[in-house]
């Protein structure tokens, strides 16, 4: 029988598995570090060491596990054959997938668990924020997430995920538009954006495509979904080599939703994206641990929680700015 408190961390040794296996224990849950290098594993007490081309290994991990947190890119190698082992355990899986193309295979699995990917500051954050902006609303024209950053320098995992996912699509872009995913070969326009105060009006590269134009179309009713990206942090990406140490970059996450001539507003404000990520995957974890959701099979965020009590329990992480005319975020009497 599985524990209740235990939590496999796959991937744990990594910059965003830290952060899960500390916020796990903050939360009083019981980590099992698990992930693919042994010797990077030992410095975790009860480690299990499991290889996604072994099954048996993973099937070994996951013994006694409640859930699975998966934080190991590049997510298109990892994500199906720890899915599988989750779905041969029958315990939920949550991943924290940035990919697109991993994000994409993931929402076509079949699996009776339930399956909950890109649990973290890219593709769940705003899957979020957009299904509780969207609120009553049963479609809209278009979803907006605007991401001002004040430096982004991510970590050799991330990058070598994006080169994956690069190589997958042949360099093209992706974004999401007229109701389905186009792939594209020009070069995303550069556009402004106008955030709140203090930031104001600032250069963006629109079409900055990332996983929210997968997690937001599965389930809401909006034929344009568009990401931006400030104009400085895209090209930190572009020119930055990753170093030992990381600078905990400051983040502000515009979600607007658009119906005719009504607009719906969320905004989202704190520091460091990866360690953002933790409390996300984690809340999601602890939610479906205990009942508060029903959804079963592949879903995102958005469906699979109530999205707006979910972002008032990231209060402590960040700070959540619901704008004038946009869904109400208090709980009902």
């Amino acid at each position: 029988m599985s524990s209740v408190d235990n939590v496999m961390v796959y991937g744990a040794y990594g910059h965003t598995g830290r952060f899960m296996v500390a916020e796990l224990e903050k939360r009083g849950y019981i980590p099992l570090p698990s992930g693919r290098d042994a010797n990077k594993l030992a410095a975790f007490p009860a480690a299990r060491p499991a290889s996604v081309d072994d099954p048996a290994s993973l099937d070994r991990a996951m013994d006694g596990a409640a859930a699975v947190i998966n934080c190991a890119g590049p997510f298109a190698a990892t994500a199906a054959p720890v899915i599988d082992a989750a779905v041969r355990a029958g315990i939920p899986y949550v991943d924290v997938a940035a990919e697109l193309e991993a994000n994409i295979d993931t929402f076509k699995a079949d699996a009776p668990t339930l399956v909950v990917p890109a649990m973290a500051f890219f593709g769940g954050l705003g899957d979020l924020m957009a299904t509780a902006a969207m609120g009553d609303w049963t479609s809209a024209d278009s979803v907006h997430v605007a991401y001002a950053l004040s430096s982004w320098h991510p970590t050799a995992g991330t990058r070598a995920a994006g080169a994956v996912s690069r190589e997958r699509r042949n360099g093209r872009r992706i974004r999401y538009a007229n109701g389905q995913l186009e792939y594209r070969d020009d070069a995303p326009p550069a556009e402004e954006w106008t955030f709140p105060a203090p930031l104001g009006t600032q250069p963006v590269i629109g079409e900055f495509s990332m996983a929210d134009i997968i997690t937001i179309p599965t389930h809401l009713d909006a034929p344009e979904v568009r990401t931006y990206m400030t104009a400085k942090a895209a090209k930190d990406v572009l020119t930055q080599e990753v170093g030992d140490e990381r600078t905990a970059e400051s983040f502000l996450v515009d979600v607007i939703v658009r119906s005719g001539a009504a607009e719906r507003r969320i905004v989202a404000r704190g520091q460091d994206i990866y360690a953002v990520s933790a409390p996300l995957a984690v809340e999601a974890v602890h939610r479906v641990l205990n009942g508060q959701t029903t959804a079963t099979g592949v879903v995102s965020a958005g469906e699979a929680f109530d999205a707006a009590d979910f972002l008032r329990a990231l209060s402590p992480y960040m700070e959540i700015e619901w704008a004038p005319g946009g869904s109400n975020p208090e709980p009902a009497d």
